[in-house]
């Protein structure tokens, strides 16, 4: 596979800039959802079931004793990334907030935090706690779960706010030196790939620095699960996402750092598409097309190549 040469994967950006290995690794913070809790909805996203990404055990151990757990399941690095991922991790008090990243950030072998978080959850507060550690030096990604830029869709899929809100929570992220890392979900009910081409479009003109993709997973516990049991919801195919993924990535700026390019969920949380258990069928699929069509920013004159770097 050689999608390092084909795009600007957040893996080879981090081994360029820190000259060895740095992964992520994931820590559930136990924070709720207010999409959830009843603060802006109940019954969350309709696509949601957070144990479908995230391994809930682990909310019940210290952010150290996590990360010390991580470290040993990933491929040993010299560096690590904390990533709070499950559920919304900026929904708490500052100062709660402040004990935990400070909890990760304290760990010898941390350059940095990724808080995967909602647009409309993310006050100046907590904004100004990170940029703390953006001022002491660390790399701080704020993570935000946008999955599209039309509004309709957004309620259609019980988000609980608009693309505004999205717009306007990275540019003060962004105003402060932050970076922003928008999450996309490709195959959302109604969208077809003329939507996803306009989300991208509408989020590089907000300004991004990295995006992760995702193709829509059924899982079992969601909203989205009952209607494809009713045949009421159609799954997207491999060959499809491929083409829409691929051609997003053909129209992304160079400068714009995609940190996942598909993703996997297991069984039997897993329920459609199939494909989506193995982690390498949608990445091998992207691989195969952006071969055939050309390179990230391909599409817009500017073909993505490492050696641009050098």
């Amino acid at each position: 596979m050689q999608l390092q040469k084909l795009v600007n994967m957040f893996g080879g950006d981090l081994q360029r800039r820190y000259g060895h290995k740095v992964h992520k690794l994931s820590l559930h913070g136990g924070f709720s959802c207010p999409n959830r809790d009843g603060t802006i909805g109940r019954g969350g996203c309709t696509f949601c079931n957070v144990a479908s990404f995230a391994d809930e055990s682990q909310q019940h151990h210290s952010i150290a004793e996590q990360l010390e757990r991580q470290s040993r399941l990933v491929d040993r690095a010299q560096h690590y990334l904390a990533y709070f991922q499950a559920y919304t991790s900026t929904w708490a008090e500052v100062q709660v907030l402040r004990s935990m990243y400070q909890q990760a950030v304290s760990q010898t072998n941390i350059v940095g935090l990724c808080v995967g978080t909602r647009p409309d959850c993310v006050p100046d507060s907590v904004l100004d706690l990170l940029s703390e550690y953006h001022d002491k030096g660390y790399e701080v990604w704020l993570e935000l779960g946008l999955q599209t830029a039309h509004d309709k869709t957004l309620h259609r899929i019980n988000r609980g706010h608009d693309f505004a809100c999205y717009q306007e929570t990275t540019r003060r992220a962004r105003a402060r030196g932050l970076k922003v890392c928008s999450h996309l979900i490709v195959g959302l009910p109604g969208e077809t790939q003329a939507h996803c081409m306009q989300t991208l479009e509408g989020v590089v003109a907000t300004g991004v620095d990295g995006i992760k993709l995702h193709p829509l997973h059924i899982v079992s516990g969601s909203t989205m699960a009952k209607s494809w049991q009713a045949g009421r919801l159609q799954e997207i195919e491999l060959a499809q996402y491929a083409t829409i993924a691929g051609e997003m990535i053909r129209h992304t700026p160079l400068d714009v750092v995609y940190h996942r390019i598909s993703a996997n969920a297991r069984q039997p949380t897993l329920l459609a598409p199939l494909w989506c258990e193995n982690r390498w069928a949608g990445m091998g699929a992207i691989n195969n097309y952006l071969i055939e069509h050309g390179t990230q920013g391909s599409a817009l004159g500017t073909p993505w190549s490492p050696a641009i770097l050098l």
